[in-house]
């Protein structure tokens, strides 16, 4: 695995969690919407080889440039939690009945879904700054 490579998973890690963190900021932003339905982000791990695969001596680092391993951001679903149902029977959002479905928001689960992306997209950072790092250090040796 080249250093682009690690930039490469660096920075798909950076837009998978960004993209959570929206999401569960979202959540958040409309914890008494009424008929808001929360989002649940949906990622996706990329193939990866283990790296025990390299040491072996039989195989070779694949030339291209093709990424390998890394993470993405394939969408949201609803949230299947039933809604609470309330009566207020003057609200445009009212059914037939005089019921409106509050938002099944849980701030607590979002803040920790939120905190959990945050270190998610920090360690990206770090591996993007550890590829950056090893790229000057190479360009250390060679000059």
């Amino acid at each position: 695995m080249g250093v682009m490579n690690s930039m490469q998973i660096g920075l798909q890690g950076l837009n998978t969690h960004g993209r959570r963190i929206e999401i569960a900021a979202k959540n958040i932003a409309n914890l008494d919407t009424p008929n808001y339905v929360r989002k649940i982000s949906v990622i996706k791990a990329e193939e990866d080889n283990p790296f025990s695969t390299f040491l072996n001596t039989n195989t070779s680092i694949p030339g291209d440039n093709s990424v390998v391993g890394g993470v993405s951001f394939t969408g949201t679903v609803q949230d299947p939690t039933p809604q609470e149902k309330v009566y207020m029977p003057g609200h445009p959002d009212a059914d037939e009945d005089g019921f409106v479905k509050m938002s099944n928001v849980d701030p607590l689960v979002d803040i920790a879904d939120a905190k959990m992306a945050q270190r998610a997209y920090e360690a990206s950072i770090t591996v993007m700054s550890m590829a950056k790092t090893m790229a000057q250090r190479a360009l250390e040796i060679g000059g």
